[in-house]
């Protein structure tokens, strides 16, 4: 379930296009902007959120990631972590990768906010680990 606050008059809530079977919620822009090449800039959609499990009701966090069809312009969303509590204006960092200026439109979709359970705990400092098959094999130890 998603709960959403409109903070502004031309604000637009989240949209899914298949409710259950999508993965997030689209993000739309509240302003226009243009983002010169190699520019980020922050981008408001006006809105604020409260996520919760539909079968619990345990509060969510949310994740914001690319929208394929931003990708493809040369855009990535480079900030996307939105904590549980957070109940301030949703706002969405994008990086221009492209060699040229790229426009975005008021109302435009942005982004997607992907609802994930929050799993974080208390943290323990230990004098050692627990065995595992892994042990300290990192980078590459699994092939190419």
């Amino acid at each position: 379930m998603l709960r959403v606050k409109l903070l502004a008059p031309d604000a637009k809530a989240p949209t899914v296009a298949h409710p259950g079977k999508d993965l997030g919620y689209d993000l739309f822009s509240l302003v226009a902007a243009e983002l010169a090449p190699g520019a980020t800039i922050r981008l408001r959609t006006g809105i604020a959120v409260e996520a919760r499990d539909p079968h619990t009701g345990r509060a969510l966090g949310l994740l914001v990631r690319d929208r394929s069809s931003m990708a493809s312009r040369g855009l990535a969303t480079t900030g996307g972590v939105i904590d549980a509590g957070y109940r301030g204006e949703i706002q969405i960092v994008m990086t221009n990768l492209s060699a040229a200026p790229i426009q975005i439109a008021a109302g435009e979709k942005i982004a997607q906010m992907v609802p994930v359970p929050v799993l974080t705990g208390e943290v323990t400092v230990v004098g050692e680990l627990e065995d595992s098959a892994r042990a300290e094999k990192g980078f590459g130890s699994s092939g190419r």
